[in-house]
């Protein structure tokens, strides 16, 4: 029984490991998710900040103001596939953590169980091998 406390015990270490790993990639994706709509944004401000300015300007200064806008659009629509995978990969190790959550848990409850039950059959053992002693009707 004391073996079966241990291996549980061992069990739910490794699953406290799993989700620890589990949250980890987690907060990883969500970060990445994160860093990739700042950049989205920032593109989408530094693309609205090219748009022409009142005054006398050159035609080469327009088309060159209207091909960085074209660059521009074309990395932040590149940038939103990427976002659309990063949520994806949030989604799945969100998914992942919740399993690895629940698997900690039920290893954790199982340590326990096994440890109770080992305690009930040590007093079992004990209360089984006490047996109370009779007095002797001479020796008072």
């Amino acid at each position: 029984m004391k073996s079966l406390a241990a291996q549980r015990a061992r069990i739910a270490r490794v699953r406290r490991v799993q989700h620890l790993q589990a949250v980890g990639a987690a907060a990883q994706a969500e970060s990445k998710l994160v860093q990739l709509e700042g950049n989205a944004d920032r593109l989408q401000t530094l693309r609205a900040s090219l748009s022409g300015e009142a005054g006398i300007t050159s035609g080469a200064a327009l088309g060159n103001a209207r091909e960085l806008a074209m660059r521009l659009d074309d990395v932040r629509h590149g940038l939103s596939k990427a976002i659309g995978s990063a949520k994806e990969a949030v989604e799945l190790r969100s998914q992942e953590r919740i399993g690895a959550h629940i698997a900690r848990e039920s290893a954790e409850r199982l340590q326990v169980r096994a440890v109770a039950e080992m305690h009930k059959m040590i007093e079992e053992r004990m209360a089984a091998s006490f047996r109370p002693r009779r007095k002797e009707a001479g020796n008072d």
